[in-house]
């Protein structure tokens, strides 16, 4: 045959090589790579930054979990800078260890800036929600009660038919509503001395002599908070501070109910959703879905609504739960769709949250603002 009519290729040197001999008898056994507990506290001399950074990272763990934060911080900061920028999994968990860490030190504002800085790097689902978690935790320890309302409500808005969300978000309302009322009747009180000082004051003033404002300590409370004023200047200023404390005591009660409707139908939630689980759940967690669902059912309790009222409040709470919604939900994949698009994904304000939620709810109660005022107490 000619050259170039060749067709075909060229054998490998390799094939006609004689393959390894099996060695008589039973294989060796299998002997895994077993590490002592706190092995990477050994000295080691490794030529790998990566293997070398991983083991300060496990120093750092095991401080976190003997709650030597300072410690832990350190050794999360040595090599937070020293990561690459491709090793985004790990650079995550530094992050995220320096944030835990911050809190727990009191240093709550250094710890957000970090939490921000990860929302606004999250590049999927997964990331985000393990970020509003952490953002949570700092709030939560900060102990303010706005944030961390907001905080859920974004965890919300990224997972609606979490029950465990919801729970916590009534939990929020509730303490906030405690919060609320402890500061107006602190104010309705120092409105009243400071009403009745200014008061007195003013009779002696327009009596032409000054007298000094001390009186004897057996004299009865209700006396000396009965001195009214001989001028008509005084009676003026009391009119006028009446009716302004009554505005703020009209406002207060408002924006008290409100917290209290919220909270309300946010528990009612949570027990649809915990419902509608109720069927695929057995043993342990059958126990315990049920004995919450009771909790709420004792919370309810306090609110002392009409039956009809709660019905309908948990028609509207449960307009979306539906099997295959809630399917699809469930069983998603993560979303890897960006930094941009996952902002979309999450509520952008309080108000626009309690809007969707809420606005239905509350424009209902509008028309009957004097029924709404008496049907709902709130919590002691």
């Amino acid at each position: 045959m000619e050259p170039g009519f060749w067709i075909g290729g060229e054998f490998e040197d390799s094939v006609f090589e004689e393959g390894p001999q099996r060695r008589p008898g039973p294989p060796a056994p299998y002997r895994a790579k077993r590490c002592e507990p706190q092995w990477f506290y050994e000295e080691t001399e490794s030529s790998d930054d990566v293997e070398v950074l991983t083991i300060k990272k496990f120093k750092g763990d095991l401080a976190y979990r003997r709650q030597e934060y300072e410690k832990a911080l350190q050794e999360y900061s040595s090599i937070s800078e020293k990561l690459s920028s491709t090793n985004f999994a790990m650079k995550k968990d530094v992050q995220e260890g320096q944030a835990r860490c911050l809190a727990h030190l009191g240093r709550h504002v250094e710890a957000l800036e970090i939490a921000a800085n990860l929302e606004n790097k999250a590049t999927n689902t997964d990331h985000l929600t393990t970020v509003l978690y952490l953002q949570l935790a700092i709030c939560s320890s900060l102990q303010n009660l706005e944030k961390t309302i907001f905080c859920l409500q974004k965890l919300i808005s990224l997972h609606p038919f979490n029950p465990w969300s919801w729970g916590k978000l009534a939990e929020a309302y509730l303490n906030l509503g405690l919060a609320l009322s402890a500061s107006f009747a602190s104010s309705q009180r120092q409105n009243s001395f400071t009403s009745t000082d200014e008061t007195i004051q003013s009779s002696f003033s327009h009596s032409g002599k000054d007298y000094p404002l001390c009186f004897p300590e057996t004299v009865p409370e209700s006396s000396v908070f009965s001195v009214e004023a001989s001028g008509s200047n005084g009676q003026k200023t009391e009119k006028a501070f009446k009716n302004s404390q009554n505005c703020v005591s009209g406002r207060g009660e408002a924006v008290l109910m409100e917290t209290q409707m919220k909270a309300c139908a946010s528990l009612i939630r949570t027990r649809l959703l915990l419902q509608f689980t109720q069927s695929q759940q057995t043993s342990f967690a059958l126990e315990r879905n049920l004995r919450t669902q009771q909790e709420i059912e004792d919370k309810m309790k306090g609110f002392s609504f009409k039956e009809d009222t709660l019905l309908w409040i948990a028609e509207v709470m449960g307009e979306d739960i539906i099997p295959e919604k809630i399917k699809d939900e469930v069983h998603s994949e993560v979303k890897s769709i960006g930094s941009a698009a996952l902002t979309a994904l999450v509520t952008a304000s309080s108000k626009e949250f309690e809007d969707k939620w809420f606005r239905k709810i509350k424009d209902h109660f509008c028309p009957f603002e004097n029924q709404f005022h008496t049907e709902i107490q709130i919590l002691a």
